[in-house]
């Protein structure tokens, strides 16, 4: 079976670099370059296959909006009927422009001060509690009178790079399962109301089993809460950024968690909610960035390609070692390839790509880095003082431009010049 990148790389070269019918090259020569281009439609099929996985149950998908928070793609979730998760109270005021009610938004901060907490309350988000003290916090002040979750850590460990794992006992988030005694003898105390259990294992999860570890530690806590209505089990599905990786198996993911989920319900005696918050999953591989080629700079053991963009634009390679697919969109058909290194524009050690076979780069050659649709924008900055990029996205046929470019005007415009 080819994999859903060898679709988007063949789709890339068969139709010569074209996202629903329109040219890459064409995209790249209207907006310029940095720029990242999503395509709406990759967006929908990746909702609609978490759906088709989990039919059997009562399913809602949360988009765990961290990974993209451009306003015009927060929308398009909600046409397709995605409600957010949100882990800030900047988030949360982007999907209520966006279009939200509060009750579809659910907030799952970590180790906030509580009148965030309070702001998201106020706007009728459920919130989900990862901390003892915030618990109890919650139940001085709100009793029984407002639902809650509780965000669980089972103490599972998986996922890919250790700083996206966030389910095992060295990580932050969530109460350790092993506070079991005195997350009930508070929920008891104060008489709260817990609708909802929540855990999620972290990301780049390809293995069912991780799941479903995690889920027996959920579900076994499951009956001591008598008003509880949802289980939460997060995201961190699996795709691939390169031709043989491994990705999440979801129709069989689908199927051994559907059958423990509807058994917990019987269990319990009433129906409950799954819910899943992806966010990589739903995005990334609907992302390209499109950069141009400064200069090609040979030298005796190596070539380079430095590009018009950098870690201020793309950190995800310096800071987590992640792979990017890259193609030469100016030179799509070429058989000569070479080996470079596609390195940035910033003043550090600011790579992209080391000994990546190329076909032939030259100046001013429009790159793809495929797989950049999540946590791409949303984890760039103004560092050097560089403009972040624009935003396109491809929806019904048309490139739509969804975020301006950057200009000087950005930079300064929350400075203050001291009269010295």
């Amino acid at each position: 079976m080819i994999s859903e990148l060898a679709q988007i790389i063949m789709q890339l070269v068969n139709d010569r670099y074209e996202i629903q019918g329109i040219p890459v090259l064409d995209i790249a020569q209207q907006f310029g370059t940095p720029l990242y281009v999503y395509d709406a439609d990759k967006i929908v099929d990746k909702i609609n296959q978490l759906r088709n996985a989990f039919s059997s149950v009562d399913l809602k998908i949360k988009f765990a909006c961290k990974a993209l928070t451009n306003v015009s793609i927060l929308k398009l979730m909600r046409q397709n009927g995605v409600e957010l998760d949100v882990v800030s109270p900047q988030e949360l005021e982007l999907g209520l422009h966006a279009g939200y009610e509060g009750s579809q938004i659910t907030f799952t901060p970590s180790g906030v001060s509580f009148d965030e907490i309070e702001t998201a309350v106020a706007v009728g988000s459920i919130i989900n509690l990862d901390n003892l003290i915030v618990l109890e916090k919650f139940g001085q002040r709100f009793g029984g009178t407002v639902p809650c979750m509780i965000r669980i850590k089972p103490n599972v460990a998986a996922g890919g790079n250790a700083k996206i794992m966030t389910a095992h006992e060295g990580s932050k988030f969530g109460i350790d399962i092993r506070q079991r005694e005195d997350i009930l003898r508070i929920v008891n105390q104060y008489g709260i109301n817990v609708v909802g259990l929540h855990q999620h294992t972290g990301s780049d999860i390809k293995e069912a089993n991780a799941f479903v570890r995690a889920a027996d530690v959920i579900f076994n806590f499951a009956k001591d809460f008598p008003n509880l209505k949802i289980i939460d089990l997060g995201g961190g599905f699996k795709v691939a950024y390169k031709e043989g990786d491994p990705i999440t198996d979801m129709p069989a993911l689908g199927a051994k968690l559907s059958e423990a989920f509807l058994a917990l319900s019987e269990q319990l005696g009433r129906k409950l909610q799954l819910w899943f918050e992806p966010g990589k999953f739903l995005v990334s591989e609907s992302g390209i960035l499109l950069v141009n080629a400064n200069v090609v700079k040979s030298t005796p053991n190596r070539t380079f390609v430095g590009v018009n963009s950098g870690l201020n634009h793309l950190i995800r390679p310096m800071m987590y070692d992640a792979y990017h697919h890259i193609v030469n969109v100016s030179n799509p058909v070429s058989t000569q390839l070479k080996t470079y290194d596609v390195v940035g524009y910033i003043c550090e050690t600011d790579t992209f790509a080391t000994d990546r076979p190329l076909t032939e780069v030259h100046e001013n050659d429009t790159l793809a880095l495929l797989n950049a649709g999540a946590y791409g924008f949303t984890m760039s900055s103004q560092y050097n003082s560089r403009f972040r990029p624009a935003e396109v996205l491809v929806y019904q046929g048309k490139a739509h431009i969804i975020r301006q470019r950057e200009t000087m005007e950005d930079i300064l415009k929350n400075q203050v010049l001291l009269e010295l």
